[in-house]
């Protein structure tokens, strides 16, 4: 598959940032001491390995990788409340500085930053890519993150390692007023 300049180096960098992921979410499944946790990240895993290997297809093959198979993975909303934190008082960070294993709250917080990078890099590579292939190949990838980031989100606030609190209804109503609703013509 022909692929231009801009397109190869985009995609070679999203290539490293897969392997990066795909390694160290081998490293946190392992790690992580909360059930939940490393069934999120057991069943996160595979899509990953599937995006690498499909980079390194578009890589290296002549011919364009059947994408058809990569579908994001389905949303799943279950928390109650996106404004409430379910954890009162919420736990405070224990800011660790000498070398050790990490934490539950430190790997989901990698993994949620992880998946946030990752979203806004295809997000941005998409914008780059000519190739119709790799654009949707691309455009689907960045759905798999932002699926994957909103279950390691609401993991998070589950936990209460992440402050969930619904905005002041004062600045609401002030922003709110400034943007008029047009008028269909």
């Amino acid at each position: 598959m022909q692929l231009a300049g801009h397109e190869f180096h985009e995609l070679t960098e999203l290539t490293m940032g897969c392997y990066n992921t795909v390694h160290c979410m081998s490293t946190w499944i392992q790690q992580a001491q909360d059930q939940e946790l490393q069934q999120l990240l057991s069943e996160h895993f595979p899509k990953h390995v599937e995006d690498y290997n499909l980079k390194v297809e578009f890589l290296q093959n002549a011919g364009t990788p059947d994408i058809t198979k990569f579908q994001p993975s389905s949303l799943q909303p279950n928390l109650a409340s996106y404004t409430q934190s379910p954890v009162e008082p919420l736990p405070s960070v224990e800011l660790r500085i000498q070398e050790q294993q990490p934490n539950d709250r430190e790997i989901a917080t990698a993994y949620l930053l992880n998946q946030k990078a990752a979203g806004t890099n295809y997000a941005k590579a998409t914008f780059e890519c000519a190739n119709p292939d790799l654009r949707t190949f691309l455009e689907n990838a960045f759905l798999n993150s932002s699926h994957h980031a909103y279950d390691i989100w609401q993991y998070m606030v589950t936990k209460g390692y992440y402050p969930l609190a619904p905005a002041p209804a004062m600045e609401i109503q002030k922003v709110g007023g400034v943007f008029p609703i047009l008028q269909k013509k």
